[in-house]
């Protein structure tokens, strides 16, 4: 997720689950013999303290995105439909994340297509090589303004939910402890995606041993819009749920992000969306230069 205004349906998953990482998948999880729930001040203490989104931890690792996307009419027709295969390439500095096309509805995209991108992204490169230390002084004023609007994400999601435990599942082995979240009456945020957050209602799974938050689920409780209703507006009623994986049992990291709701965008005629992104083929990357990313041969 970047922590940057909402751009699409499938940005705002980004935003939201990026920032609070939640989901429910209620058929694969057991329910725990009774005992004891841990006090629920030192728990979402441990949670804060863990919680990062995960564009910060997608900066780690090189992975595959496969999405889909469809869109229905008023009478729930498909009214269009994209399945895309990215190969995405962290970069230190955001702007040179390397998000290459390798599949279309499909079909795999041919050498000249895939040399076509790897020539645009270098001449990118090279531009902001070029600019030499101002560049570099300039990304760690955003790198550091980045962490700050991280920071202050966390603070108002914590500041914004009333967030209750609920009981404990095993999800896949692991033990999780379920919370609900709502947002609490009175509570005015103060920044943009703090509104977006109080919008939203839902529960989260969250590992009880690492603390982390595995799956989740979350509704949208009122229409709001985004540029005066002119960009965006989403709708009551719009859903995003969210699943993540430990990998090399290092890190968690995002295995499925999936919205559903009616949209409009850029004045066009409200659509009805749903939208699956899923997460595959992580590998530690090393960076010698902007220009070679190399993934780890030893991780998954």
């Amino acid at each position: 997720m970047r922590l940057s205004p909402f751009r699409s349906p499938r940005h705002l998953v980004a935003l939201f689950l990026g920032a609070l990482c939640l989901a429910r998948f209620p058929a694969l999880a057991q329910q725990e013999p009774e005992r004891p729930l841990p006090e629920i001040r030192a728990f979402l203490d441990e949670v804060r303290q863990r919680l990062h989104s995960d564009d910060y931890l997608l900066d780690q690792y090189t992975f595959s995105e496969r999405r889909v996307e469809r869109r229905f009419d008023a009478k729930g027709h498909v009214k269009g439909e994209k399945h895309e295969v990215y190969e995405v390439y962290p970069s230190a500095r955001t702007r040179l994340t390397y998000r290459k096309l390798v599949e279309r509805n499909g079909r795999a995209l041919s050498a000249e297509k895939l040399a076509e991108q790897d020539r645009e992204h270098e001449k990118k490169v090279d531009r902001a090589t070029r600019k030499g230390d101002a560049a570099e002084a300039r990304r760690r004023d955003r790198m550091a303004e980045r962490e700050r609007r991280e920071q202050e994400i966390v603070d108002e999601l914590f500041r914004v939910y009333d967030i209750q435990i609920d009981g404990r599942e095993t999800i896949e082995g692991r033990s999780a402890v379920l919370v609900t979240f709502r947002p609490r009456a009175g509570v005015k945020p103060s920044t943009r995606p703090g509104k977006i957050l109080q919008k939203f209602s839902g529960r989260a799974w969250v590992d009880e041993e690492d603390y982390q938050v595995v799956r989740a689920e979350a509704e949208l409780l009122d229409t709001f819009s985004y540029g005066l209703g002119v960009i965006a507006r989403l709708y009551k009623g719009a859903a995003a749920s969210f699943q993540r994986r430990k990998v090399n049992g290092e890190l968690w990291l995002p295995s499925e992000a999936r919205f559903r709701g009616r949209a409009r965008l850029l004045l066009v005629k409200g659509l009805r969306i749903d939208s699956l992104s899923e997460y595959s083929d992580y590998k530690k990357f090393q960076v010698a230069t902007e220009t070679a990313i190399t993934p780890d041969k030893t991780a998954e």
